[in-house]
């Protein structure tokens, strides 16, 4: 007849877990004898063997009891049952190790590998840290709205980076944002280079009517976003009104420019 220690021990398990396995009705708790110890017999060492392994594998504790007393059949069954959901946890964990790997990487922050080797451009063309975080906050809000659709799109984006104007106007902006005056000349000068890029954009057709745009919320968030990172950016919507455009992420053609 065997202590709880020694029960325990022979086991593999500590004397707690015993305890613990006596007040879930998983392991009979024997009387006490006559000195008021518990003592154990063989029967208890094999059914406690039995728990440790079935623990170890992964079988739930509100499960092993019926495991235990269940014949053959039922027992494979559980068995597969367990396994199905082992199964969806492993697929589970890795999901999660592929979010946390992507957490560690930066700009690919809830960011498809496309819009980050798009940031890795812009920062070869010469945009700041700052304009790259702006732009990459913006993708993330529209990456939340069309997941299936950035793929598409971020050839273009790429292929723009070409253009000189394009990476004269990245150059501007990360010159202003990453100064501080309050009113920089070169407000202007970004505000002319956008205006001619969307007149562009308008004669190539590349520029829909307000009316055909079927959701206006990720464009007016990225608006916000903008107005939110920079005050001057409000100065650079007034000057693109100046100039015939609303707008700051979806430019819209003004009926006619303001006097």
């Amino acid at each position: 007849m065997l202590t709880i220690g020694q029960l325990a021990a022979y086991a593999g398990v500590t004397v707690r877990a015993v305890r613990h396995y006596h007040q879930i009705g998983l392991l009979p708790e024997p009387e006490r004898d006559a000195s008021g110890y518990r003592r154990y017999g063989v029967t208890a060492v094999v059914s406690l063997i039995k728990i440790r392994t079935l623990a170890d594998a992964g079988v739930p504790l509100s499960r092993i009891s019926r495991m235990l007393d269940a014949d053959a059949a039922a027992f494979d069954e559980a068995i597969r049952t367990i396994d199905d959901h082992l199964q969806d946890e492993i697929e589970r964990l890795q999901t999660s190790r592929r979010h946390i790997a992507r957490l560690s990487a930066g700009d690919s922050l809830a960011l498809p590998p496309e819009v980050a080797a798009y940031l890795d451009r812009l920062r070869g063309i010469g945009a700041s840290q700052r304009m790259v975080e702006a732009e990459r906050d913006g993708w993330i809000l529209v990456a939340a709205r069309w997941p299936d659709r950035i793929v598409e799109w971020m050839p273009g984006k790429i292929s723009a980076l070409d253009d000189p104007q394009v990476v004269r106007l990245y150059r501007v902006l990360s010159a202003i944002f990453d100064g501080d005056e309050a009113d920089d000349p070169r407000l202007a000068e970004a505000a002319d280079i956008m205006a001619c890029l969307a007149e562009q954009a308008y004669a190539a057709g590349e520029v829909p009517p307000a009316e055909e745009v079927e959701d206006d919320l990720p464009h007016d968030l990225i608006d916000a976003l903008a107005d939110e990172a920079d005050p001057r950016v409000r100065r650079l919507r007034e000057l693109m009104r100046e100039r015939g455009w609303s707008g700051w992420n979806r430019m819209e053609r003004l009926a006619e420019p303001p006097d």
